[in-house]
């Protein structure tokens, strides 16, 4: 079995902190700004509520940030919350969290970026995705096809590729959001869209599904993780990393979505699949629709480039602790990379873009992958109790009450999406538990 020392020689540190700080971004601003707030208007039809909502998400996902950000530094290995899972609850555990992102994570989570790529795609050229649903996916596949093989040639590579997108994705916001407050008077924009009457009833069943939508646009925050073991000075950059990137996602979601509905009222974003081409519809018409489509679509796949250089590394560490087959462990001789892990995961996206709606695969991701970060950030707890000699560069702001917020609002959610979306709940839970007898009969002894 090799050893983390050994994976680091093998997956060589070529990322430094604004490179994290990218990479946290840039995975993370990618689909949810641009596709889930008609979904969330949908559950939570009234704008301030609406606001409230992306408030409180940026809120539970800071909470995260903070206490996962100690962790990290602590334990700076390849797999991420893989890695803090095994150290703090052991190999079941950690095997349960590597099965379900083999089976179910990390292809939703592909699946559900390049979506929305091929859909704006395909709106930047004049076709409506909903009439060409065939096109559009098959556009996404294509899309992981290739941010798979621009990872599989190199993490610098990858690395770049979200770096670069990143800086584009920033000025696409910044425009949209500007261009909104500046212009959108003359275009029908109007303060009292925040103050408007609910559209619609509102349930508190109904808010806890759209907090799941929120969570989505927020997920990406966690997965730099993955790649611990390829950045440079780990117990200095990460935490900085996770937590400056956090913070920064929070103040640019919600001026976002302060522009959405400054432009259009909430009954149009109800309506809105593609609700930033709308916004820059109303604005400076189909120049405007072409323009921010170009930035989804380079948003979009950088994010999902970022997401297909992170989350292999999980299937990567597994396999080199003998939880997973070993072929999957390969470094590619020639780019250092783990080629068969990218090239796993490129694979089962694809399958499920071409099967799943957007907000099947967003759900489902949400609903599968947050109890791993709640089990995740309990880490600290069981961490700090048995092993507290533990070098801790950072140590957890506000713990340990702010870190128990975290795993209380992940509760909450999940108990809802249980009581509220009771079919989809029990299948994905389903999937994830279906593990434990593959970890019993092939694993446990290894």
């Amino acid at each position: 079995m090799a050893t983390t020392a050994a994976r680091q020689e093998r997956l060589p540190r070529t990322l430094g902190l604004w490179s994290s700080i990218a990479l946290v971004v840039g995975i993370t601003i990618g689909s949810g700004i641009f596709r889930s707030p008609a979904g969330i208007a949908n559950q939570a039809p009234n704008p301030l509520l609406m606001i409230g909502l992306w408030v409180a998400g940026g809120i539970i996902t800071l909470c995260g940030a903070l206490s996962l950000a100690e962790i990290a530094a602590a334990l700076p290995a390849t797999g991420g919350i893989y890695a803090y899972l095994r150290e703090a609850w052991g190999r079941r555990a950690a095997f349960l969290f590597g099965w379900a992102e083999l089976v179910l994570i990390r292809a939703s989570a592909l699946g559900g970026i390049a979506v929305v790529f091929g859909e704006y795609l395909l709106r930047s050229v004049g076709i409506d995705p909903g009439e060409h649903v065939l096109l559009a996916r098959g556009l996404s596949a294509g899309a992981i096809a290739f941010a798979a093989a621009a990872n599989v040639r190199g993490a610098n590579i990858g690395a770049l590729i979200v770096g670069v997108a990143t800086w584009a994705k920033f000025g696409a916001l910044a425009l949209l959001v500007l261009a909104s407050f500046a212009f959108g008077a003359g275009h029908g924009a109007s303060a009292a869209h925040f103050s408007a009457p609910s559209a619609g009833p509102l349930a508190v069943g109904s808010i806890g599904l759209a907090i799941v939508s929120v969570l989505w646009a927020y997920d990406g925050w966690a997965d730099l993780s993955f790649a611990a073991g390829e950045v440079k000075e780990p117990q200095r950059n990460l935490p900085r990393a996770i937590i400056f990137g956090t913070l920064a996602l929070i103040v640019i979601y919600v001026l976002t979505n302060l522009a959405y509905l400054y432009v259009l009222p909430i009954e149009r974003i109800r309506e809105s699949r593609l609700v930033a081409a709308d916004t820059m519809m109303a604005l400076f018409g189909r120049v405007g629709v072409v323009l921010v489509s170009v930035f989804v679509m380079i948003s979009s796949f950088s994010s999902l480039n970022g997401s297909m250089l992170a989350s292999p590394r999980v299937f990567f560490a597994m396999a080199d602790d003998g939880l997973l087959f070993q072929a999957i462990a390969k470094v590619h001789p020639r780019y250092k990379t783990p080629h068969v892990a990218i090239l796993l995961a490129a694979v089962l996206g694809m399958a499920l873009v071409m099967s799943r709606s957007f907000e099947r695969l967003t759900d489902t991701f949400v609903l599968a992958i947050w109890p791993f970060y709640a089990v995740g950030v309990a880490a600290i707890y069981r961490l700090r109790r048995d092993r507290p000699d533990l070098p801790r560069p950072y140590r957890a702001i506000g713990y340990p009450v702010v870190p128990a917020i975290f795993i209380v609002s992940v509760a909450a959610f999940v108990v809802n999406a249980l009581i509220n979306d009771t079919t989809n709940s029990v299948i994905t839970f389903a999937l994830i538990l279906a593990g434990l007898p593959v970890y019993q009969l092939c694993f446990s002894r290894r």
